[in-house]
């Protein structure tokens, strides 16, 4: 007799996804700071405390390709880059917002 194994790319639940996408240990901070303005890399070191590089550009990254935060590159000089929500990260903000009164 064969047992099926659930996958991780399986939820059970739609907003399974949501919450794994909004979980990690800075990822939450970033979203709500990036729902008040856009946001650049150091402003985010220093806001953000306990935050370090690697983390920090771990966390936009994957923020990136859930396509919840865009990355803009700002030709002037010095170059810098700034990280908007997109679209589909306004979407978020009534639910994010939620969330957080839940938690208070």
């Amino acid at each position: 007799m064969t047992t099926l194994k659930i996958t991780e790319t399986q939820e059970t639940c739609p907003a399974q996804a949501l919450l794994k996408t909004l979980s990690g240990k800075w990822k939450p901070e970033i979203f709500r700071l990036a729902m008040v303005s856009p946001i650049r890399f150091n402003t985010l070191l220093r806001d953000i405390q306990g935050a370090n590089k690697q983390s920090l550009s771990v966390a936009l990254k994957e923020l990136e390709e859930t396509e919840l935060l865009e990355k803009k590159i700002i030709s002037q000089k010095p170059l810098h880059i700034e990280y908007n929500l997109t679209e589909k990260g306004k979407l978020l903000i009534p639910v994010f917002k939620q969330l957080e009164g839940l938690a208070s």
